[in-house]
């Protein structure tokens, strides 16, 4: 058991690292804990009364860290490309509802056509949901994945990728989420954070690790510590840079779903002391 009298002050959790749990499971459990800070994802509010979660949110006092996920703007279809501009305005909506400031956005990849291709509707999709996302006082953190996802779930591979783009749509309200498990491999990595945070764009820091060997390249990340990412060092360079945000927590596991959840949140909260 970790004291209470430790700091989580900058601890945020995903919903989707205790995927077995509900919304309301997760606000009233991860605030037992301690930890305040919850980033909401879209699957756990299905079917819910959006101003009944708002009022458990402010009941248990969490601060919103984002909604996750937005994106996906890129096909070969241009019914889908509108089709996701819709789901996207939706998703502004819902951030709205519940007091998230941010959208993650996945930005998503067609195969069926280049990366560049991709690319331009990826930031044209953008573009389109920018005036809502402004109107509704929502920011659109550009998350880029690991480069073995570029086939179907994002074009965007890089931070310097990512950096490009935020640049080049040059709005106060677009910018970089940084997850380690996408970009801890990256050797331009503390040089592009550090451009981040030349144009004030730095959004998000998300966390976990790299399992050596990985089972399943999607739901095998590991806790913090337990693989070969170097977290402190990545993180020293997010606060070098100006960061004061969260440390989110976000973790895809089968073995750590399997496990008592109650017992997982503890473990959460060593790793995030003792190895980030």
């Amino acid at each position: 058991m970790v004291s209470e009298l430790v700091d989580f002050s900058k601890l945020c959790v995903h919903t989707q690292t205790t995927k077995p749990w509900s919304i309301e499971e997760c606000v009233k459990n991860y605030a037992l804990a301690g930890i305040k800070g919850i980033s909401v994802w879209r699957n756990v509010l299905e079917n819910k009364n959006l101003k009944e979660v708002k009022q458990l949110l402010d009941e248990f006092e969490m601060d919103v860290v984002s909604l996750v996920r937005g994106g996906f703007f890129p096909s070969v279809d241009k019914k889908m490309r509108h089709k996701a501009i819709e789901d996207n305005l939706l998703a502004i909506e819902q951030a709205a509802a519940i007091g998230a400031p941010m959208i993650v956005l996945v930005c998503g990849a067609d195969g069926g056509q280049s990366l560049e291709k991709s690319r331009e509707q990826i930031a044209e999709g953008i573009v389109k949901i920018l005036p809502s996302a402004q109107r509704s006082g929502i920011k659109l953190a550009i998350e880029p994945l690991h480069p073995m996802y570029a086939g179907d779930r994002s074009a965007i591979n890089t931070i310097g990728q990512a950096n490009d783009m935020v640049e080049m749509i040059h709005s106060s309200s677009v910018g970089v989420a940084v997850d380690v498990y996408h970009l801890w491999w990256d050797p331009a990595l503390q040089f592009e954070i550090q451009r981040c945070a030349a144009h004030h764009h730095l959004f998000a820091f998300h966390v976990c690790d790299w399992n050596v060997p990985t089972s399943d390249f999607l739901n095998d990340r590991g806790l913090m510590g337990d693989g070969c990412i170097n977290v402190p060092e990545i993180r020293s360079w997010v606060e070098e840079s100006g960061f004061r945000g969260y440390n989110e927590v976000e973790i895809f596991s089968d073995k750590y779903w399997a496990m008592d959840q109650f017992e997982y949140l503890e473990k959460i909260k060593e790793a995030y002391l003792t190895r980030t």
